[in-house]
């Protein structure tokens, strides 16, 4: 049987993030890719120039069709945009029990908003304590645990606020090696590391990463199994991101990169 995942997120207009990085990244990876559009952008790879959110009964309307159909065996959580739409995913996903990667979106490669700054306290309240993982970057992480100091602290936090695991994308940190960490509830945690490298081309590697996990998870892996799979799988979409030649400004990853290498070069 062909595992089968969710993604809850926004449109991206020009195709690197949210949804559609989300589909092409289960397709990859030989899952089959549900969806549930959150907010629909006006955005591409210099800035996102619109964005308009989805009416939350719509939302909750598309939730309810997907998994009272469907067998999903993950869902992967994006942008979410507003408090009243976190709460009507919440509330959609009260009965499913199957894992969950959330991805607290907040800003675009871009630097625009994603998440209305109100809406961080309600994402906290209402999606932490349901999620297996939450994949925050830096940044993202500072915003979410606000009154802590230390990198791994601030993800004690969120454990400690009901998250099951968090994973720590070290893409905004600095250095030659970037290095991603998983914190588990109970285990030492589990650090990957590959050499930084040098592109514009990053546009939805948040977005990739996540969905990326989830996939795994609906294949039956173990979070570190999935976390390992995904890494590899995202540091070789950007290794070979510069031969799509998208869009003058942050490019998107390769996301078939295992299927075009031979015909994009």
């Amino acid at each position: 049987m062909v595992a089968k995942a969710l993604t809850i997120a926004g449109s991206d207009s020009g195709g690197g993030a949210g949804i559609q990085a989300d589909l092409k990244t289960f397709s990859a990876l030989g899952v089959y890719g549900a969806s549930v559009i959150t907010a629909v952008t006006a955005q591409n790879t210099r800035n996102v120039t619109a964005v308009a959110a989805i009416e939350p009964p719509v939302i909750g309307a598309q939730i309810d069709a997907v998994l009272s159909d469907i067998d999903i065996g993950a869902i992967k959580i994006g942008m979410l945009f507003s408090p009243d739409i976190i709460r009507i995913v919440a509330e959609s996903l009260r009965h499913y029990t199957g894992p969950v990667v959330l991805d607290p979106v907040m800003i675009a490669k871009s630097g625009d908003a994603l998440l209305q700054d109100e809406a961080i306290t309600a994402l906290v309240e209402h999606l932490l304590p349901r999620a297996t993982v939450v994949t925050p970057n830096l940044p993202e992480l500072e915003r979410l645990a606000p009154d802590m100091r230390e990198t791994q602290e601030r993800a004690l936090r969120l454990i400690d606020q009901g998250a099951q695991a968090v994973l720590i994308k070290g893409g905004h940190a600095t250095g030659e090696t970037c290095i991603d960490t998983l914190v588990e509830r109970n285990g030492a945690p589990l650090s990957l590391s590959a050499p930084r490298q040098t592109t514009r081309n990053t546009h939805g590697t948040g977005c990739t990463l996540s969905s990326a996990i989830a996939a795994g998870l609906a294949k039956g892996l173990s979070l570190p199994e999935a976390f390992r799979a995904a890494h590899g799988y995202l540091q070789a979409a950007i290794a070979a991101a510069d031969v799509l030649q998208v869009g003058t400004g942050h490019g998107p990853v390769h996301h078939f990169h295992r299927m075009w290498a031979i015909d994009a070069g």
